[in-house]
């Protein structure tokens, strides 16, 4: 669900490399609103009786003190609550206004603390969409996990959960400073200097979790944003939607994470909290080299990459970055577990140490280079195959939409592991265990254990027909507004901000990156290639 989005999204609930979300929401950026956008949270107010209406009764001997008509309504017991309080109107405290990102449950707004003026983010999660009891628990669990981490450095401050009778509130720091990649992008002086300071913060986020007894499970990049647009700016994790209580000896063995960053132990169902340096070993891998190590076009191909576990040191740059950075890479991405790298090690590692052997030198640029464009494509797919999922047409899904409708026997609009399991054997399907545990892995992008139609579509689709040109061309015509065989800066700005998913820059940055014949646009020969290439121009792809 994401503290600050989805997931996305983000139980078996890998969420990929090549396009589909989590739930978490990203917000970024934004000035102060010059108009407030209020919400429909509060309960609709009782209507009063007409005079002519209300009978003439003779008073008691001893009457109720009367309530003035102003007086806040309170709620009656009866009235389920999720957070185990009355409900309470987030007007009272906050004014809502910008939208700053959506996801799978919720929209996350700039708000306006009322007493002091202060700025911070409000997600508002629907609470329609909490489907079942497992959704409820797993919403409360991040709130109880975001409070006890609150007020550590490097993770995100947690002000406040309200509850009305439609909605979830969870209001907390507002990082205005963006994501992590941008910064870095924005940067024209990038080391390893730099890179290991990133790295330095992102540790010490595994460490406190680990020491305050929480396994995060979901460390990437998108997760991270800096605290305000100011030099030094703290970097902040804000997105503690997959993360859990460690309890002492247990094996987890569920399905979490994203794919670049998901570690072997994970994919092979047994695993403790040493997932999480995998994870910021993955992210330092991408700030020395600006690709990830394991990559493919499928969620499959960089789950097999990642269990081949062959590490790139060949390729530029890494010829002329540091063996004691390539060391603690190797360190941090070691396969088995037990001999893996803790954070504390990681922390006093010589080249991880602040004034340690990381050179001030500056680092190839075409490493931001490939970091821009990892980050660019990675945006664009995301969109586009959720544009194609949507615009499958009936006859196209027929088939999946019946298989769908057997595996949901209890009509909640979702569907479980064992009912996607148990229903494709029903009905003879002629997936293999292995493949339907990737395709729950794929589709279940907002990690709650469960998958909706939308998200069965998309995964199927996403698996199994993207190489089809008509729906790379239906794509396409989603963007190219004007059918001009082109999709310019402004039909993709509109496009992307109807989903809350970028702003100005990385819609600019998206554009020149994916625009190979440099004319300002994307051509359908070019969002083709975007769409069906893995990482270009570094390491080695599995497929």
């Amino acid at each position: 669900m994401g503290c600050h989005s989805s997931k996305e999204k983000k139980p078996a609930k890998i969420h990929g490399g090549s396009g589909t979300s989590g739930a978490a929401v990203n917000y970024h950026s934004v000035p102060p609103p010059t108009s407030q956008v209020q919400t429909s949270s509060a309960p609709p107010k009782p209507h009063s009786q007409s005079q002519s209406q209300v009978p003439i009764v003779t008073p008691p001997q001893n009457p109720k003190p009367s309530t003035p008509q102003n007086a806040v309504r309170t709620v009656q017991k009866t009235e389920p609550t999720i957070l185990g309080k009355p409900f309470e109107d987030i007007k009272n405290h906050y004014t809502l206004g910008k939208e700053l990102g959506r996801g799978q449950f919720g929209v996350t707004y700039l708000c306006t603390e009322n007493s002091t003026g202060n700025f911070y983010a409000c997600k508002s999660i629907l609470k329609r969409k909490l489907v079942s009891k497992a959704d409820k628990e797993d919403m409360k669990r991040e709130i109880h996990i975001m409070q006890h981490l609150s007020g550590q450095s490097n993770i995100v401050e947690f002000k406040g959960a309200y509850e009305d009778r439609y909605s979830v509130h969870l209001v907390m720091e507002l990082c205005a400073g963006g994501e992590l990649f941008d910064r870095i992008i924005a940067q024209g002086h990038y080391s390893e200097r730099a890179a290991a300071s990133i790295c330095r913060a992102i540790v010490n986020v595994v460490h406190i979790c680990h020491f305050m007894g929480v396994l995060h499970r979901d460390l990437k990049p998108e997760n991270f944003l800096l605290s305000s647009k100011d030099d030094g700016a703290a970097l902040k994790a804000t997105d503690f939607g997959l993360s859990v209580f460690i309890e002492e000896g247990k094996v987890y063995r569920d399905m979490v994470g994203s794919a670049y960053y998901v570690a072997p132990e994970v994919l092979r169902r047994s695993y403790g909290k040493e997932i999480d340096i995998w994870s910021a070993g993955i992210i330092l891998y991408i700030l020395l080299s600006g690709v990830p190590p394991f990559w493919a076009e499928t969620e499959k191909g960089i789950f097999n990459a990642i269990l081949e576990g062959e590490l790139d040191f060949e390729s530029e740059p890494w010829p002329s970055i540091s063996d004691s950075a390539k060391d603690l890479v190797r360190k941090m991405l070691t396969q088995d577990p037990k001999k893996r790298i803790t954070s504390a090690q990681v922390l006093e590692h010589p080249w991880m140490r602040e004034g340690g052997e990381a050179s001030d030198k500056p680092i190839d640029s075409a490493v931001l280079s490939r970091m821009k464009q990892f980050r660019a494509m990675n945006k664009l797919k995301q969109l586009a195959l959720k544009v194609i999922a949507e615009n499958l047409s009936t006859e196209e899904i027929k088939g999946l939409k019946a298989m769908f409708a057997n595996m949901d026997t209890d009509n909640s609009g979702t569907i479980t592991y064992e009912e996607l399991k148990s229903g494709l054997a029903r009905i003879g399907s002629r997936l293999s265990e292995t493949e339907v545990k990737q395709l729950m892995e794929a589709a279940d992008v907002d990690g709650n254990g469960s998958i909706d139609y939308l998200e069965f579509i998309s995964a199927t689709m996403h698996r199994h027909r993207l190489e089809r040109d008509e729906h790379l061309y239906k794509a396409f015509q989603y963007f190219d507004k004007d059918n001009s065989g082109h999709i310019t800066i402004d039909e993709l700005e509109t496009a992307m901000t109807q989903h809350g998913m970028g702003d100005e820059a990385s819609i600019k940055e998206i554009i020149s990156e994916v625009d190979t014949d440099n004319d300002g646009r994307i051509n359908y020969e070019e969002f083709c290639a975007m769409m069906r290439s893995g990482m270009p121009q570094h390491g080695k792809s599995t497929q």
